[in-house]
């Protein structure tokens, strides 16, 4: 096992090197500068290129790049921010904790929600309760999540009243923006949850456990569960390590400064430091959330764990 985690480590140095490489290339390409964008465009030509060569901007494109790899490597330095003179790892230290909430509450309820419907649907197959699972997730799965935003901000925030409509400041802000990113998920979980438990459940050893005498519970939460998790557990990995880049639909409608909007804003100001340490960031935290659910799997599926034991080559 732990020589597996560390070959993934490893593998996660020439993933980042690409993603840098990509997204420092794509924000070189796009019109405009660093000294133009933050003075303007009545402002001298001459102050405009001493700004300029202040960033390295006047630099040659490879010089850049490779400078900013070194800075990150020898001096675990993401940059100073173009816009706000900061540190970009000040700033994306003071966003992350509301975009990390927001993720981890809307996987939470999104898997509540998704797995015990789905479990619900698969048992009771074919029958009103399946129909009404299956028709309210299919509604919720189309449902733009900007509409879905826009109409519980002004359902229980404007008209009621009775939850705050933009900020981070306390628990009772997130409950809105957690509602938007995780009714859309939950919709997706419910489908997933529901196929795969039906596949388990047509399983020969499901029928063996049946035929041996094995409650109904038992069948359920011992044996199908267990399986049915995996692709359930993948999609859980995935959706939470896409939603730490920031939910930016609901922290738009929301107004909720988290890493979504720093991006958004860094990407209109062409804040090639902010945009690439965040982008980073986020990149090593996605890595290290898909690795946990790989490790997760084998506490679920001990046939996986084997082939951890054996030095994972059948997982290579």
């Amino acid at each position: 096992m732990a020589k597996y985690i560390i070959k993934r480590i490893l593998y996660m140095i020439p993933v980042l090197f690409g993603v840098a490489f990509l997204v420092f290339t794509i924000l070189s390409l796009t019109p405009g500068d660093p000294g133009t964008i933050i003075l303007g465009i009545t402002a001298k030509p001459e102050d405009v290129a001493a700004l300029n060569a202040q960033f390295g901007y006047d630099k040659p494109f490879l010089i850049r790049f490779f400078s900013y790899i070194g800075n990150i490597i020898f001096h675990f330095d993401l940059g100073t921010s173009y816009a706000s003179r900061q540190p970009v790892i000040n700033d994306i230290l003071a966003r992350f904790p509301n975009t990390f909430i927001l993720a981890l509450l809307s996987m939470c309820v999104s898997s509540i929600i998704g797995i015990s419907l789905g479990i619900l649907s698969a048992v009771r197959q074919y029958s009103i309760t399946d129909h009404v699972c299956v028709v309210v997730a299919l509604v919720f799965a189309s449902m733009p999540g900007f509409w879905l935003g826009l109409m519980l901000l002004i359902v229980f925030s404007l008209k009621l009243g009775w939850l705050p409509s933009f900020g981070a400041a306390s628990l009772k802000h997130f409950i809105l923006p957690t509602l938007t990113v995780s009714l859309t998920s939950a919709a997706g979980l419910l489908r997933l949850t529901r196929s795969a438990m039906l596949e388990t459940i047509r399983q020969e050893y499901i029928r063996t456990a049946k035929a041996k005498g094995a409650s109904s519970k038992r069948v359920i939460w011992k044996h199908a569960l267990r399986n049915a998790l995996l692709p359930v557990v993948t999609a859980l990995g995935t959706g939470f390590g896409a939603s730490l880049g920031g939910a930016i639909i609901a922290e738009t409608v929301f107004a909720m400064p988290g890493m979504g909007t720093l991006m958004t804003t860094a990407i209109r100001q062409k804040d090639i430091p902010m945009v690439m340490g965040a982008t980073l960031f986020l990149a090593v935290l996605f890595s290290f959330v898909i690795l946990l659910v790989d490790i997760l799997y084998a506490f679920i599926d001990p046939r996986i764990k084997a082939k951890y034991q054996n030095g994972g080559k059948h997982h290579e």
